[in-house]
């Protein structure tokens, strides 16, 4: 009986965690197997971890595609990326300036 308990809790913290993960706009999977495993850590990472949508972006030089700021390599043409001098404005910035 105690170790049904125990697995609803990490089913529990699983999908607390999955789901503040996909908010946050990470993956709903990772984030529910880190909290699942690392039941009350895996949720408080997941609460403190950064937002994708507010992080500023640039464009890679050899694809001319929009990537993450703290990339360090383009995931579409793998051209080693310098830290820019410009960087773009957050997605979320640029979708609340079209509404």
């Amino acid at each position: 009986m105690a170790g049904g308990g125990l697995i609803v809790i990490m089913l529990f913290f699983g999908f607390a965690g999955g789901v503040v993960g996909k908010l946050k706009g990470g993956s709903f999977v990772i984030w529910f197997v880190v909290s699942f495993t690392i039941p009350f850590l895996g949720l408080l990472t997941a609460l403190l971890f950064r937002h994708e949508r507010t992080e500023l972006r640039r464009e890679c030089p050899g694809c001319h595609r929009v990537v993450k700021l703290h990339d360090a390599v383009c995931m579409h043409c793998g051209t080693e990326l310098e830290f820019p001098e410009v960087a773009i404005s957050p997605s979320a910035a640029v979708r609340s300036r079209a509404a």
